[in-house]
């Protein structure tokens, strides 16, 4: 490396970001030790980002640690789980320099310790490709209540947390399209990309109960098609009940066709789920109680696939593969 050398990169920057974590060793080992609390079991999840593909290029080294992070945080909110530390594998093309990494480490520190979640080891190699971060997080849940994709059955409720389609408008607007959008509202979507929001206190608070739940990392409709395959049903989202930001509003009055980017976009990291019809007041009340917003905007059916009905009732054809790596 043409750099900060591995050993001191590991020992100067990474280190520190092991603290409250025993088993990390400080990095000192080839290992760490991890045990969950008792009663509990561990949740895993393993999630990799690539300059160009998951985020731009010429984004803050901060940032791109924080997303890194946050989308695996994401998925071990889905599953109900607290975080416990990570591993990370970091791929430096030649032109990262010291400055950069230490605005990488500065970045995921901040957020090691916003979330509790210290870093437990990993890897660090040069490539002549670009630049990759791969994060394994580690979560624990009450043993038998993680929360599963396979759970929903024809008449719950299809609910999402926060609001649709902010980061895929969010990736539009850092592209330069939506230019006469006002200051304030591309501030905000792009917020919305670069840094997730993962929602672990909801889902803690949904795990246990009766309920279906994945995060929305490769778009609404496809996500919502995945919790169909696996629970073997279909469902029905009503485009008119969607919970939309004040900035994706002001988007969508100037440019209807954006709604397939709601739709249909990635990133968002919202939950996705479904529950009980007897279980919805309840639900939403965890939502007020975690802080964020939790909206009814459909329902799963008997059948396969996901419907998209307009504010008529009437069904429009939307595409549901969503984001896809190939």
């Amino acid at each position: 490396m043409s750099r900060l050398g591995e050993f001191d990169f590991i020992r100067q920057l990474l280190a520190p970001l092991c603290r409250n974590a025993p088993g990390a060793f400080n990095l000192t080992d080839d290992a760490a030790t991890l045990a969950p609390s008792h009663g509990c079991e561990l949740v895993a999840t393993v999630d990799a980002v690539v300059a160009g593909v998951h985020f731009l290029p010429d984004d803050q080294p901060g940032l791109i640690a924080r997303k890194a992070l946050r989308v695996n945080l994401s998925d071990l909110a889905a599953k109900g789980a607290k975080p416990l530390g990570f591993l990370m594998a970091l791929a430096l093309p030649s032109h990262i320099d010291d400055e950069w990494l230490k605005r990488f480490a500065a970045g995921l520190g901040r957020d090691v310790d916003a979330f509790a979640c210290p870093l437990m080891g990993g890897d660090t190699v040069a490539t002549p490709g670009p630049l990759m971060v791969s994060i394994t997080a580690f979560g624990e849940v009450k043993t038998g209540h993680m929360t599963r994709r396979s759970a929903a059955m024809a008449g719950y409720v299809l609910c999402v947390s926060g609001t649709i389609g902010d980061a895929a408008l969010g990736l539009d607007v850092a592209k330069g399209q939506y230019a006469a959008l006002a200051a304030d509202h591309r501030a905000y979507l792009l917020d919305r990309y670069r840094i997730p929001q993962p929602r672990l206190a909801l889902g803690q608070a949904l795990a246990g109960r009766d309920s279906a739940c994945l995060d929305i990392s490769d778009g609404l409709c496809a996500d919502v098609g995945h919790i169909c395959e696996q629970s073997n049903i279909g469902a029905v989202i009503e485009v008119a009940k969607l919970p939309l930001s004040e900035a994706a509003k002001s988007v969508l009055a100037k440019s209807p066709e954006a709604m397939a980017r709601v739709l249909g976009g990635g990133d968002d990291y919202e939950l996705a789920f479904g529950v009980p019809p007897t279980n919805l007041a309840s639900t939403l009340a965890l939502g007020r109680a975690a802080g964020i917003g939790v909206t009814p905007i459909g329902s799963f059916e008997a059948g396969s696939g996901v419907r998209v009905l307009d504010g008529n009732g009437v069904a429009i054809a939307v595409s549901s593969e969503g984001y896809t790596h190939r």
